[in-house]
């Protein structure tokens, strides 16, 4: 089968190369250049990433082919992302860019040039129809892979996805690869290691406000611009008082970032929330599932109300942040899921 790759340049997609090739498949390796932007202080990491998927693919003597996606990736990564900080809500560009880069434009892109399948480092695994957890529990990517469609799942191999992270990076070393010791990239998808206080700073004009205390309306101190700031945060925040405080509420229009020393407080806690943007694959009726809020938070009994978006929690779940996404199982099946409006 002729299957196209997306190489990064790390360790998983060297060796999911490694494996599909070992499998008998025709492999095409595609870098997609995506971002190459460099800012004040953040050295963007794509001339490095590039060259080392490069080098995994001439020692295997697969094709190598780079795909140029960095206008669309700013239309439709990088401005949602800006647009949704601007609105007071902290967006999740990485299931964006599966969405509509990784899994849509690369795929695309890679059918158009006699691809008969696509494939990715990811830690995920399909049966031929559903998008399935990976067997690493703790690599598990389904979270920021639950919006890529049904008709391209049947498509799509995840060659790693049935390997623990440790056996991937010693099969690495054993074949030689240097990218084996390679740091893995912890950073967003197209900032790299950059902080992402700085990266909107340069894109987003913020100004100082007030942060006042909730039950009070007493101010507190002052911050640098309200779209820094996410739903039960803590860390950051530089106020005197010796007490932690937690963010649990903003306004937008006035600029105030509203917080809490209660951890009780009805603002941070609760047992159902708002989707918007729902996707669920196939007839599922919603009821008994498994929910997940944000990336390695465990699972939690909940049932969708599939005409309204309304999710309802097993228990009061704590920092539910709009714009992020919450991810929805049924056993070791993802479903789908929906963004916190």
């Amino acid at each position: 089968m002729r299957v196209f790759l997306g190489m990064s340049g790390g360790v998983d997609s060297a060796v999911s190369a490694h494996l599909l090739k070992e499998q008998g498949h025709e492999v095409v390796g595609v870098y997609m250049k995506n971002w190459s932007k460099n800012l004040p202080g953040m050295k963007c990491p794509w001339a490095e990433d590039l060259a080392d998927a490069k080098r995994v693919a001439v020692k295997l003597g697969i094709d190598f082919r780079v795909f140029d996606f960095e206008q669309e990736y700013k239309q439709k990564v990088v401005d949602y992302m800006l647009a949704e900080y601007q609105k007071g809500n902290t967006p999740n560009p990485d299931i964006m860019c599966n969405q509509e880069i990784k899994f849509k434009l690369f795929a695309e892109t890679a059918f158009e040039q006699g691809a008969e399948a696509i494939a990715t480092g990811h830690y995920a695994q399909t049966d031929g129809q559903n998008l399935l957890k990976a067997r690493d529990e703790n690599k598990d990517q389904t979270y920021f892979l639950y919006r890529i469609s049904s008709e391209i799942i049947p498509k799509t191999i995840f060659p790693v996805g049935d390997m623990l992270k440790p056996d991937v990076k010693a099969l690495a070393e054993k074949l030689g690869y240097s990218v084996a010791r390679k740091a893995e990239s912890m950073g967003v998808c197209f900032v790299g290691e950059a902080n992402m206080r700085d990266f909107l700073a340069e894109f987003i004009e913020t100004k100082p406000g007030e942060i006042r205390e909730l039950e009070t309306d007493a101010v507190l101190g002052t911050h640098d611009g309200a779209i820094f700031y996410t739903l039960g945060q803590r860390h950051g925040l530089n106020l005197k008082a010796g007490l932690p405080y937690y963010v649990v509420k903003k306004d937008m229009a006035q600029n105030i970032v509203y917080v809490s020393r209660d951890l009780n407080s009805l603002k941070l806690w609760t047992d159902k929330i708002q989707l918007k943007d729902i996707i669920v694959r196939g007839d599922d009726d919603g009821q008994n599932l498994q929910a997940r809020i944000r990336h390695r938070a465990p699972l939690v009994d909940a049932s969708l109300n599939r005409e309204t978006g309304e999710l309802h929690f097993a228990e009061a779940q704590k920092s539910l942040t709009p714009g992020q996404s919450v991810v929805l199982y049924r056993g070791n099946i993802c479903l789908g899921g929906g963004i916190i409006a």
